[in-house]
Parts: structure tokens; C-alpha cells; sequence
């Protein structure tokens, strides 16, 4: 299988197998030099079965793949990237104890001759002028324990380019990244192509896709489904491709008929993190909260939630102050948390469906010691149906669900503890298209069964899309609070890069 002389990298025929069910069937891929290539489809298309093949995790049944030049033989991951291809994982894979540089340079360290020491100082000196190239500023010498999600984020990219790939795989690189650091990506991208690398781009955001990628090609239920210039599609035929129909409006129509005061936030301040926050939520409204990453929106969320300390300022829950501490206390107070980062903090994966989902509930399904296993069954399986939550059975573990049913399994945690308010921190991370629209039909049901929903977004359309009214911040201050009418992308965006 001769390559293109511009072709990097050609695959030919790709399967795998697992279990009798066909993971990916006769798939096949042309990368090009200094091309951005898109891969796209829904959770479950094979795109993650498909990158760890390229990683050297997983081999293939059958198939072909050459690499700049030569038949591509899979092995090692430590041979994948000494070949040239690098890959940026959705799911972040940092050693927290260590430095960013550290991090970066990790396996690396030395140049492999006998008795060659580790040294620190200089790793520090590369990852800085590498980071400083970026436009990144991050400290070497910081743990990785103590960076955001976005920032840990912004050093996994740091550790790709670092390798000198010929090939960049990235997967959900946006996933928690602001709209500045997101710029800041697509800049480092199209300077990359520009020296003839070449990027397969893995997301769910179909702004970024029409932004960046060239080419895209569609995978679904792990088969082949087309190649095609980004020029020539469009976001609803490229839906079409992904899902095999039209989807409906993805924003549900919902009028908002506001009940009584269900949160109350006045004054609200953590030291060195946000400072006199006010707003109210009612039942049956969404307050969307804007700002770039780091300004303090979860910080908010968390602090409501009693996961972290309030210096001064109050909470009133349907109109009484409330002291809320801990977790414990929030959920006896009626209020819901999903976070930012299910897998971290949302879930636990290896257990199962039925067990994550009643973890804050857990004393509905109790008689003295013991847990009634048949009402608590019951309440899973009821749940499930209720939000469409596709598995086996509520005995399934959620390490083997798609992103978007972990994501309901969360949310369905939350709504077993029956909150009359819940705080959204990034609902739809890293889910597709098709999961995303069935998060905001739940969401316009929730709001129309009265519940009360604060909704941190980094997607303004989804935020535009959702709420009633925008809370934007900036730098931890409140600029702003905008009605439906009155938010747009442009005000927004000026009110969160207030100084």
C-alpha cells in the first residue's frame, strides 16, 4: 500500500474485535502533511478504539497502516511516540506528585548513557522556554497537584509538542480550556501545521471543527462512514453523517416560569478566589454562569456545596440562612452538585450503576445497618429509564459506559436525592452531539418540574442556549448579570475581560 507523497500516514482496512462485536470495521484514514484532520462521531463510534490502535494499546485484527514512508507496525506506546506520533488524551494523565516539568519530560529525563544524573534545574529551563513559546504561564517547578484542570491540560499539550511529533493526536484538547487558552491552542496548532505536522482532531464542539480541520472523517457504531473537505459540510449535514438522522432543534423550546426563591447568595467571598458574589435563583430558572476558566465559577459552586470555606457572606435556602459545611449538609439542604470532572470527583468507575447513583441517598435505602438491595435495584432501574441511560442493567460498572451516560448516571445520583436546586459545572464535557442534546432536554424538564439549575458553561452557545439569565465574571468579581434579552456572545465576552 504505497503512500501519497504528501501522506503522512495511510490506513487501510482496520478491524477490531471484542467479544464477537465489531469495535471498528473496515475503517480507513489519509493524513496529509500539515493538515488538521477531524475525527468525528458519537461516543461508541470506535474513534478512542481507532487512537489506541495508532498508540501502540491495542492491536488490530486486520488492516493496514503505513507511517511517513514504511509499513506501520504496532507495538509499544514507548515505540509510538520514538516513531513521531504523539497524542494529547481527553482524560488528563499526569503524575500529581510530580513537576509540570517533570511531567512533561517524563521517561525522558536523561539521554541514556550510563550515569547519566536527572537534572532538575535544566528540565526546568527546557519546559519553561517551551512553555514561554506556547504563550503558557506555568510554573516548571509546580506540582501538577497544584494546577486547574486547564492548566494540567495546557501541560499535556506542552508534553506532545515536546516529543518533535510528525503526528499530534488530540482528543477533547478544548475540553477544559477557556475561550483565551482555547485562542491560545489554535494558534500553537496552526504554527504546527504550518512546519508540517499533522494533527487528527478529536472533538465534540463543532465550532472548533468548522474553525480548524481541513478534512473530516465521520466513524459510526465503528464503521467507516465518509471522508470529506470541511468546506463542503455544513454543522447539520455533518450531524447527519454522525448520527445517521436529524437532529431536532438542539436548544429545547422553554418558557421560564419563575416559582419561588430557592437560592439566595449575598456577599459571598473566599479569599483569593471570588469576592462579593450576589444573585438568586428561583424555581424554574436557569442562571447561567459565565467567565474564563479560573475566575472563580466553580469556586462559587463548590463553596454553595460546602466542599470548600466561605470567609464572609451568606447563603439563604428558600429564604433562611443557611450554614452549609460539608456535602452531607448541602444535600440535606436540597441542593445538587454535578461537577466539572466526573470521573475525579462525580463517580466512582469501578462500581456499579445502580451503586453510583444512590451514594447520596443512601440512608432512602437503608433499615437500621442494612441496605435494602431490591428498593435500591428498583430506584436505579427506574432512574435509568427515566433518563435513557443505555447500559445492561443497573449492575453494569460505569467504567464501561459511553461519557454521556456517565454523565446521566451523575445526574441521576443528584436527582435520587430530589434537590430543589442543582448547580451544572460543565454538563456537557466530552460528550457527543446526540448526548448533548438529550443533557438539554433534561435540563428544560428539570426546569419545568420547578427545580432551580445554576449552569457553569464554558460554551456560550450552550449557555445563550439554556438560560434565562447570565451571571458573568471576571478575575473572582462579578461584572455583570444579564437577562435573556440582554446576553450575547460579543457582551459577555466584554464583561468577562473586564480587569
Amino acid at each position: 500500500m504505497p503512500l501519497e507523497p504528501n501522506n503522512i500516514l495511510e490506513v487501510r482496512g482496520l478491524t477490531k474485535t471484542f467479544s464477537g462485536v465489531k469495535a471498528l470495521n473496515n475503517v480507513q484514514l489519509s493524513l496529509r502533511k500539515g493538515e488538521v484532520h477531524a475525527l468525528m462521531g458519537e461516543n461508541g463510534a470506535g474513534k478512542s478504539t481507532f487512537m489506541k490502535i495508532l498508540m501502540g494499546l491495542l492491536t488490530p485484527d486486520s488492516g493496514q497502516i503505513n507511517f511517513d514512508g514504511y509499513p506501520f507496525k504496532v507495538g509499544s506506546v514507548h515505540d509510538v511516540l520514538k516513531s513521531g506520533i504523539s497524542m494529547i488524551h481527553q482524560e488528563i494523565l499526569a503524575v500529581p506528585e510530580l513537576t509540570v516539568a517533570q511531567n512533561i519530560f517524563l521517561g525522558r529525563e536523561t539521554n541514556g548513557r550510563l550515569f547519566d544524573w536527572l537534572n532538575d534545574r535544566h528540565l526546568e529551563k527546557q519546559a519553561r522556554e517551551l512553555l514561554e513559546q506556547m504563550r503558557v504561564s506555568i510554573r516548571p517547578d509546580a506540582r501538577m497537584k497544584e494546577l486547574s484542570v486547564a492548566e494540567m491540560q495546557m501541560v499535556e499539550i506542552a508534553k506532545a509538542i515536546s516529543n518533535q511529533a510528525k503526528v499530534i493526536i488530540m482528543d477533547e484538547p478544548t475540553s477544559a480550556l477557556a475561550a483565551t487558552e482555547v485562542t491560545t491552542l489554535f494558534g500553537i496548532i496552526r504554527e504546527l501545521t504550518r512546519k508540517g505536522v499533522a494533527i487528527i482532531y478529536i472533538s465534540h464542539r463543532m465550532d472548533e471543527i468548522f474553525a480548524l480541520a481541513d478534512t473530516i472523517t465521520v466513524l459510526r457504531d465503528g464503521n467507516y462512514i465518509g471522508t470529506k473537505p470541511a468546506a463542503d459540510l455544513d454543522e447539520a449535514a455533518l450531524i447527519t453523517m454522525m448520527v445517521g438522522r436529524e437532529l431536532d432543534t438542539l436548544f429545547p423550546e422553554s418558557e421560564s416560569q419563575q416559582g419561588e426563591e430557592v437560592l439566595s447568595v449575598n456577599n459571598l467571598s473566599s479569599k483569593g478566589k471570588f469576592s462579593n458574589i450576589n444573585f438568586v435563583v428561583h424555581a424554574g430558572e436557569v442562571l447561567g454562569m459565565a467567565g474564563l476558566m479560573g475566575v472563580g465559577r466553580t469556586e462559587i459552586a463548590r463553596a454553595i456545596f460546602g466542599l470548600d470555606r466561605i470567609h464572609a457572606g451568606t447563603v439563604c435556602i428558600k429564604g433562611k440562612p443557611t450554614a452549609i459545611t460539608s456535602p452531607q449538609e448541602a444535600i440535606q439542604a436540597g441542593i445538587g452538585y454535578v461537577s466539572e470532572d466526573r470521573k475525579q470527583v462525580g463517580l466512582i468507575p469501578g462500581l456499579s450503576v445502580q451503586y453510583n447513583m444512590t451514594l447520596a441517598s443512601l440512608s432512602n435505602y437503608t433499615s437500621g445497618l442494612l441496605i435494602g438491595s431490591r428498593k435500591e435495584s428498583e430506584a436505579a432501574t427506574t432512574m435509568m429509564a427515566d433518563l435513557r441511560i443505555k447500559a445492561t442493567g443497573p449492575s453494569q460498572k460505569v467504567v464501561y459506559l459511553s461519557g454521556g451516560n456517565q454523565q446521566k448516571v451523575v445526574i441521576g445520583k443528584v436527582l435520587l436525592a430530589s434537590p430543589s436546586l442543582i448547580i451544572l459545572d460543565e454538563p456537557t464535557r466530552g460528550i457527543d452531539v446526540g448526548a448533548k442534546a438529550e443533557i438539554y432536554k433534561l435540563i428544560a424538564r428539570l426546569k419545568a418540574a420547578g427545580i432551580a439549575i445554576v449552569l457553569i458553561s464554558s460554551e456560550l452557545p450552550e449557555l445563550l442556549g439554556l438560560s434565562d439569565r447570565v451571571l458573568v465574571l471576571s478575575k473572582g468579581k462579578q461584572t455583570a448579570l444579564l437577562s435573556k434579552d440582554e446576553a450575547t456572545q460579543e457582551t459577555i465576552m466584554r464583561y468577562a475581560m473586564q480587569p
